[in-house]
């Protein structure tokens, strides 16, 4: 699957588009393109991949609003580095908002434009070991500013 945007990235990482209610890898229920059901209830389970491609969109821009909301410096990545800004992206699917703020140094390196460092927090993490193969891409994507 060729990565060139956050949602063919976040389907390849959250292993598609499942058209059935699943539990992810802590017990919640789950739909469609990693869709947390516990979190953000959906009312319309159509399970049809156009349903869930909408869903998807709805969910990047939810997350994308809270992300700007929460660190208004991402607004000018957004605007010149849409790539790493993808990282954050995928991040705040990943972990939500909130647990992304708990990546200080990582943050903190990216907004002064240490993009090597900031791979390396990202590997420094609890998460980056939970993660796995996910992590890594995003730490490469980091280092290179390119799709991964």
């Amino acid at each position: 699957m060729t990565v060139t945007d956050i949602y063919s990235q976040l389907k390849r990482d959250e292993g598609g588009c499942i058209l059935h209610i699943y539990p992810d890898s802590r017990g919640i229920d789950t739909v469609y393109v990693g869709h947390n059901l516990e979190a953000n209830p959906l009312s319309d389970l159509d399970f049809t991949v156009e349903q869930g491609m909408q869903v998807l969109h709805d969910d990047v821009d939810r997350i994308t609003a809270q992300l700007l909301a929460s660190i208004p410096w991402l607004a000018d990545l957004q605007q010149s580095d849409i790539v790493r800004f993808g990282i954050f992206q995928n991040m705040g699917f990943n972990l939500g908002v909130g647990g992304l703020m708990n990546f200080h140094h990582d943050l903190a390196d990216t907004q002064a434009g240490r993009y090597e460092q900031s791979a390396q927090d990202m590997r420094m993490s609890l998460w980056y070991v939970q993660v796995g193969a996910r992590a890594e891409r995003l730490c490469q994507q980091m280092r290179t500013g390119l799709w991964t």
